[in-house]
């Protein structure tokens, strides 16, 4: 996600930090060499005088720009509910931590396991780093990359394995606290109404989970994008060819600035239609995930907090 102020007046317009430019510069460029040579040729085309007027690039942009808008708002939709989705799950599990913390005292497992020097004290820390855990489980299963690597600081070995061959390790690790609680609950070291409070922060979890990956399998529809794809190619391509008569000389100006909105906006929509990306303006997944860590590491008492991370050349990953 681009994170950075807003660049005066002369600036906006050099401006390349955040902007769509680079992605379509080469559609940009062609449409405006085709306008250039449209401009020189006076709209002739092999010896024939190719005539349209502006009246039906007038309709059609119109349309055009209506079907790309309702795309666009469609595709930040997606966008905003999966950045909603990402502070839910940041809500729970605060929640589960603060509950797990306060109105529990739980046991200390059979076997206390040591993670990177840091010994589990009881049964609640393990489940407070199995849910550090999910977060970053969760994160790598949207972006399709490898957990372990994240992983190896907040699970035991045996949950390593465990998650290894799992084909939906969040869940797998939803399920251990789920067990655990379970366990407590079994043998009476947990109030039953405590016990439904946090199952309430699992299953909040879960869905949380699911919405992100509802997002993920559920791409706005390829025939409705193709079709705006086509139709503001086809547009900016004989735009010249209606204006070059009617305004000579500035018709590439003009072809340029039309095709560079078209062209952007489609360029967002399909950017911000999987928020879950690793582009500049995806979701800063990494951010939240260490957002949750120092969150969830200062309550259970710990010194060594990992720092926040910040943008980098305006951009937060």
């Amino acid at each position: 996600m681009i994170v950075t102020s807003r660049p005066n007046a002369l600036r906006l317009f050099f401006a390349l930090r955040g902007s769509i430019l680079p992605r379509i510069a080469w559609s940009l460029a062609t449409c405006t060499a085709l306008a250039l040579v449209v401009t020189a040729s006076h709209g002739s085309l092999f010896n024939a005088k190719i005539t349209l007027t502006p009246v039906p690039f007038s309709l059609i942009g119109l349309a055009l720009a209506i079907f790309l808008g309702f795309r666009n708002s469609a595709a930040y939709d997606r966008y905003w509910e999966a950045r909603k989705l990402w502070g839910e799950l940041v809500y729970r599990a605060r929640s589960l931590t603060r509950q797990l913390l306060t109105l529990t005292r739980l046991p200390a497992p059979a076997a206390l396991l040591r993670l990177d020097a840091t010994e589990l004290h009881d049964v609640r820390h393990a489940m407070i780093r199995r849910t550090v855990g999910f977060a970053h489980a969760l994160r790598h299963q949207l972006r399709d990359t490898d957990a372990l690597a994240d992983l190896r600081a907040w699970l035991a070995p045996s949950e390593l394995s465990a998650f290894a061959a799992s084909q939906s390790g969040h869940d797998l690790l939803l399920r251990l606290n789920g067990q655990q609680l379970g366990d407590c609950l079994r043998a009476a070291q947990l109030d039953p109404q405590v016990a439904v409070q946090i199952d309430e922060q699992l299953c909040g979890l879960a869905a949380v989970a699911a919405g992100c990956e509802r997002i993920k399998s559920t791409p706005i529809p390829f025939a409705y994008t193709l079709l705006l794809h086509r139709t503001a190619y086809l547009y900016c391509f004989l735009l010249p060819f209606g204006l070059v008569d009617s305004i000579g000389f500035m018709t590439p100006f003009v072809v340029a600035i039309v095709a560079y909105t078209f062209f952007g906006l489609d360029a967002v929509g399909d950017e911000i239609e999987d928020p879950f990306g690793l582009r500049a303006h995806h979701l800063p997944l990494d951010a939240l995930c260490r957002t949750l860590e120092i969150n969830l590491l200062e309550a259970m008492g710990g010194s060594e907090l990992p720092p926040a991370l910040q943008p980098v050349d305006g951009w937060l990953h």
